[in-house]
């Protein structure tokens, strides 16, 4: 195994059927080696049933999602409304998570966690542990995931410290989703910095460094590159998050663009002559003792 690795990710497998195709063509056609499926996704069962079985080492992790779509559980007040649609953003289950006198949030976070989790595991060797919209970076849900995780075996949980890196490329600055991006960066490496010590707790292993939060909505292969170039250090895992999509009407947009990055042979080249080997946490580590 080389001093350097590099998984790229494919986060929201499973969300659809043009998710599902960019992961299969990335994985055939390119350097797509990983991704994180989505329990509740519309497309989990032709995720599971067609592109895994024609995908056989690519990583599977599992992308719990308490974001968007509906629950697999019911009676869930504190997370979906009456018809079983999630129906929190990020800070109000930040707010939730503070509330240490009443343990229903907790608890319910808990059972869905479970359900999810146990869906993609009976269908799929899961490699990983990561969440929608970084939902499972919250300290105390953090603290929760892990414990699932070291409960069922699972080995590897994402943590989201990004290394600053500026792309060549003023258009990627001068908007208004650039400056967002950059306080969700200074959040995300507090949480990290928290969270680093939950992992060791339950004796888990986790990525050094994650590329994908300053540039979200942005990322290409130049972000990539430049975001690898940032990192100096040998012996890190490094992981860099995408939501690909393949449309089958030829749509072109944020999540076409993320796609193309699988399929970038120049970026291979450019990746390899870092020193980096790509990769997934199939390979980087072993399951984790239960």
């Amino acid at each position: 195994m080389a001093a350097k690795r590099f998984i790229l990710n494919a986060d929201d497998f499973g969300m659809s059927h043009a998710f599902n195709r960019a992961v299969l063509e990335g994985y055939t056609e390119g350097i797509l080696k990983s991704a994180s499926l989505v329990a509740n996704g519309e497309a989990f069962e032709e995720a599971v049933n067609e592109i895994i079985p024609a995908c056989p080492d690519l990583g599977v992790g599992v992308h719990l999602n308490i974001i968007e779509g509906k629950s697999l559980c019911r009676e869930l007040d504190t997370l979906t409304d009456s018809e079983g649609n999630f129906n929190n953003s990020f800070g109000q289950l930040l707010i939730k998570s503070l509330n240490t006198k009443d343990n229903t949030f907790m608890e319910q976070l808990e059972k869905e966690f479970r359900a999810q989790i146990e869906d993609i595991q009976a269908k799929t060797f899961v490699t990983h542990i990561d969440s929608h919209v970084h939902t499972h970076s919250i300290p105390r849900i953090f603290d929760l995931v892990c414990r699932l995780a070291k409960e069922y075996g699972i080995s590897q949980i994402r943590t989201q410290f990004e290394k600053p890196y500026i792309v060549p490329d003023v258009f990627k600055h001068l908007n208004r989703v650039y400056p967002l991006n950059l306080i969700k960066v200074a959040l995300l490496n507090v949480f990290t910095l928290i969270n680093e010590n939950t992992v060791l707790k339950y004796g888990l292993n986790t990525n050094d460094y994650l590329i994908g939060v300053a540039y979200t909505s942005m990322m290409n292969s130049l972000t990539v590159s430049y975001g690898l170039k940032a990192i100096k250090r040998d012996n890190v895992t490094v992981e860099s998050l995408i939501h690909p999509c393949r449309y089958e009407d030829g749509k072109i947009d944020n999540h076409f663009t993320e796609f193309q990055i699988t399929r970038n042979k120049k970026l291979k080249e450019e990746i390899e002559k870092l020193g980096f080997e790509i990769t997934n946490y199939k390979d980087v580590q072993a399951p984790v003792e239960v």
